[in-house]
């Protein structure tokens, strides 16, 4: 039997053979939920010429030291617009929010603070205004040749539109992991039709694809496979071809004698661990070798549904994470309250239990366990939406701090 080994030697195992994928690159639009592999430098400045952050008009300061003032309109400049007029202190030109700015004005008063005269050839202005102001100068935003992002950055939509008003149009990203998730067992039925003595229902690989999308990655479902080694064989080579990692649920458990362990077992470099945690105990890592000679992460998950969910956010989930570009890779964690404790019994493990958290009125994040708490139990994990880490001991006290692992926060 496989000596019980902890959590950190089991992540930092998986993750030390879960490289990123090479980059490649990519148009900027595609990019989106993909992690920049390289430093994006601005092409140009944002915005490319001054322009009025306002509706208004534009006027040199000076002329309006005394209001109210009445001037002059000798012309008028909208967005996507310009003027060759040069303005000449005692004038003002009508500027729309986002127009270029004309020579010889500097600042713009907001038409809120003025007064149409004459059916617009004159306005009268009712306050004084200093240099610069509602004028946005040429690069406020962005200086051409700055440093935006740097490797690890997640290009998320606003991102990308960035990306977008520097012309940064191809970008080198780590691409979105392409990931093979597969069932095993002649006794799962996925059609809906009756079951027959001894079947269940497929349940797990329907939430690992959900799980994997969730990571950021990109769900290949590769069914069910029945219980034959030769069909299975097929199935790993297949998915090790095509994708970029492997999760598979079931048969890993020390003594189990399972087609995915006796494939596995033969064709790829696995190790079958024993973690010094509950639920998830049994977990099995390797790596199998493509046809074209890429080393692709295997993660075998426990069977219990439970275990399966809590294994994958514990180890599948930062691996993958991790091969997509991602800096840290690790949801993130706080000090919750466990309000009303977290009891346990003593077992040489530390206790990953589910728990539903919100924030309180002190701003702290408060945990509630979601009741029942077997491996197998998934309707009642359903409703979690964070994970408390409970050392080994008799549990936390009501009140008592306890670190927890958020997967969403209400």
């Amino acid at each position: 039997m496989a000596p019980v080994i902890d959590i950190t030697e089991a992540r930092t195992h998986v993750l030390d053979r879960c490289p990123p994928l090479a980059p490649r690159d990519l148009p900027f639009r595609q990019a989106i939920g993909t992690v920049l592999a390289a430093p994006v430098h601005a092409l140009e400045d944002v915005p490319p010429f001054a322009n009025s952050a306002v509706d208004g008009y534009a006027v040199v300061a000076s002329s309006i030291a005394s209001p109210p003032t009445e001037l002059p309109v000798v012309g008028e400049v909208a967005a996507g617009a310009s003027t060759d007029r040069v303005l000449q202190p005692g004038e003002a030109i009508r500027i729309m929010t986002g127009a270029p700015v004309p020579s010889g004005a500097d600042a713009v008063v907001m038409v809120e603070d003025t007064e149409r005269l004459e059916g617009g050839d004159r306005v009268r202005i009712h306050r004084s205004i200093e240099p610069g102001v509602a004028v946005r100068a040429a690069g406020d935003d962005v200086r051409v040749g700055t440093e935006l992002y740097g490797p690890g950055t997640l290009v998320t939509p606003a991102v990308a539109a960035v990306l977008a008003s520097v012309n940064a149009a191809v970008v080198s990203v780590v691409p979105k992991v392409r990931v093979a998730v597969l069932s095993t067992g002649d006794e799962l039925v996925d059609d809906g039709r009756p079951l027959a003595p001894g079947q269940i229902r497929e349940s797990n690989r329907t939430m690992l694809v959900g799980l994997v999308r969730d990571a950021g990655c990109e769900a290949v479902d590769y069914g069910i496979v029945r219980d034959d080694e030769a069909a299975l064989e097929a199935v790993l080579r297949s998915a090790a071809a095509e994708c970029d990692a492997i999760v598979t649920s079931g048969g890993v458990s020390m003594g189990d004698y399972d087609v995915v362990k006796a494939v596995l077992s033969q064709i790829a470099d696995m190790r079958w661990m024993q973690i010094a945690i509950k639920p998830a105990k049994p977990f099995a890592f390797g790596l199998l070798s493509s046809a074209n000679g890429r080393q692709v992460p295997v993660f075998g998950l426990p069977g219990n549904p439970v275990s399966s969910l809590v294994s994958f956010e514990l180890l599948a989930r930062p691996a993958l994470r991790q091969m997509a570009g991602v800096l840290h890779p690790q949801r993130p964690t706080v000090q919750a309250v466990a309000v009303d404790g977290l009891p346990r019994r003593p077992d040489g493990k530390i206790h990953y239990m589910r728990v539903f958290a919100e924030f309180g009125d002190d701003g702290r994040v408060q945990v509630r366990s979601i009741g029942a708490q077997g491996s197998h139990q998934l309707a009642a994990t359903s409703m979690a939406n964070a994970i408390a880490e409970v050392p080994d001991g008799d549990g936390v006290e009501p009140g008592g701090p306890v670190r927890t692992l958020l997967l969403w926060v209400a």
